[in-house]
């Protein structure tokens, strides 16, 4: 992240709750002996999370603009991470583009108070900068659009109303941009996994995060994959090269 870009976040991270006696911020961990079952505090106080945050975007950010520059054929890799200081915000990070088409990274400050060390915090960041680098935003409004179109033109086939074509079409919309959204995430898994890991964290350590989520199993409304075929995949990437 460019420098003047983390100033005022800052500021705004004051507000976070926290435990009265933070340990200290800690580095990239790769390599850390007896990384997975270190103990860790449940929750940062304030000035200890916004450090944190700071220190992994600092690290990580360069590392996804190299990998973003490799993959993709446009110049579309400046990333840009910003903090939602809402404090009603839910824990959330999210990717979007700005109006010249550069990812913009989301991060709400429930979701960093949340994070326990710097591994988790990395590895949801690479996995967010994953998905613009796989252009999954492009690639689900197209399944979006796609979808819409057919399920438009097949209540149309068979006279259904205005209104009706229009729910159709809405209908199919959702269902289009539902329709690869596990498969989306197991990709930003695999080369999340490979950009922490490229920062200097320990991938294994961040993808722990999942288990303190609703493990979602294998419900077919639900946009995420399982926790168990989450963390195999972030598994296999670390068996690459």
């Amino acid at each position: 992240m460019k420098g003047l870009r983390v100033v005022w976040l800052l500021l705004g991270l004051v507000a976070l709750a926290g435990c009265a006696t933070p340990p200290q911020t800690q580095g990239p961990t790769q390599g850390r002996a007896g990384a997975i079952d270190a103990a860790f505090p449940s929750r940062l106080d304030a000035d200890s999370a916004a450090r944190q945050f700071a220190q992994v975007v600092s690290t990580v950010e360069p590392v996804a603009e190299r990998y973003c520059r490799a993959a993709r054929n446009d110049d579309k890799c400046d990333f840009h991470i910003i903090v939602d200081t809402r404090k009603r915000s839910q824990p959330n990070a999210f990717q979007t583009i700005d109006d010249n088409g550069q990812p913009v990274l989301i991060f709400t400050i429930a979701l960093i108070a949340d994070m326990r060390n710097p591994d988790e915090l990395a590895f949801v960041m690479s996995h967010e900068a994953s998905h613009h680098i796989r252009d999954h935003l492009s690639r689900q409004r197209f399944n979006a659009d796609t979808s819409a179109r057919e399920y438009g033109q097949a209540a149309a086939s068979k006279g259904a109303s205005r209104a009706a074509i229009r729910r159709a079409v809405a209908l199919g919309a959702e269902l289009g941009a539902r329709s690869y959204s596990k498969q989306f995430e197991l990709e930003a898994d695999y080369l999340g996994a490979q950009i922490a890991r490229s920062a200097g964290y320990n991938p294994l350590i961040g993808a722990q995060y999942f288990q303190r989520l609703p493990d979602p199993g294998e419900q077919f409304q639900s946009s995420h994959p399982p926790n168990a075929e989450r963390m195999a995949t972030v598994r296999a990437a670390l068996r690459q090269n």
